[in-house]
């Protein structure tokens, strides 16, 4: 069977919409952190593209319509985040710390597994940016010389996992400020993690809004150093 063309503009837009709401759809009839709509949606994206046998490449073309979203959706993020100032600046030193501790944490962990597996210097730098956002990652990865497709998509597969265990990993360790649970999704699981932030809450979805920003711009400079030690 040969790739079919897309005709429609918007083919790659409606397919991705519709995939995404059929995983809401699931999320809130079944309640199952598993059945993460993004994951879903990417799942259906993947069959019907296999199925119908079209090609990435016009699948993109139609679909880079709702990426000219992504960046009015991120300067909203700075919304909740105006709405907890206040918080914000009563626990200035503690989000600090939980920010860098969560860099190097992240860090520090890819560097560990790199050594155990043996991975080349490619293959570490490529997954040294998987917890922050791809606008970023991609840079990071480029510019040490890792290979930014693979970079995409340990970034995306990093913000599920986040999305999908963060209320379980809560509930093992009795973690219950609002601060804290923020602060750990937008550092561990970038944009897709805070989604899930807010969610939970405005104070965790402003202290994720806020994790997201300064958690990549201290893995730009954390990521150059960690590159050296490998």
């Amino acid at each position: 069977m040969k790739n079919i063309p897309v005709d429609s503009v918007f083919f790659g837009a409606v397919i991705s919409l519709a995939a995404y709401e059929g995983g809401l759809l699931l999320k809130k009839k079944f309640r199952l952190a598993v059945l993460n709509p993004l994951l879903i949606g990417t799942v259906c994206v993947m069959a019907v593209l296999s199925l119908l046998k079209i090609e990435y490449r016009h699948y993109h073309e139609s679909a880079k319509y709702i990426s000219y979203l992504l960046t009015p959706a991120t300067v909203s993020l700075a919304v909740p985040l105006y709405r907890q100032i206040s918080l914000l600046r009563q626990n200035l030193k503690a989000v600090a710390g939980g920010i860098a501790s969560g860099v190097f944490a992240s860090l520090l962990s890819v560097f560990l597994l790199a050594k155990l597996f043996g991975l080349s210097h490619e293959q570490y730098v490529t997954l040294l940016p998987k917890s922050i956002t791809t606008a970023i990652g991609l840079g990071i990865s480029e510019e040490l010389g890792g290979i930014t497709t693979i970079t995409v998509a340990v970034i995306i597969v990093t913000g599920i996992l986040g999305n999908v265990i963060a209320e379980f990993i809560y509930k093992i360790f009795h973690i219950e400020e609002p601060v804290a649970k923020g602060l750990a999704l937008g550092t561990a699981s970038h944009a897709i993690g805070t989604a899930r932030a807010m969610e939970m809450g405005e104070i965790e979805g402003a202290m994720s809004s806020l994790a997201i920003a300064v958690a990549g711009l201290v893995t730009v400079f954390g990521a150059s150093v960690f590159a050296k030690l490998m």
